[in-house]
């Protein structure tokens, strides 16, 4: 599974920074994909991150 953070849609809740701090980090105050966790096992953490956004600003592709 690959995880991506749209820039233009985050809003900075930090949200998924606290669901998943082992995938996502802040960067200028935004959500972002630690560089090289891209790809993901099917981590629920990171689907819980992806599903709780709100600004639906994460996206999970297979």
């Amino acid at each position: 599974m690959k995880v991506t953070v749209d820039p233009d849609l985050c809003y900075g809740s930090g949200d998924c920074v606290y669901r998943a701090p082992h995938v996502f980090t802040t960067v200028d105050g935004f959500g972002a994909v630690i560089p090289g966790r891209e790809e993901t096992s099917d981590d629920p953490t990171v689907r819980e991150a992806a599903e709780g956004c709100p600004s639906q600003a994460i996206t999970l592709t297979t």
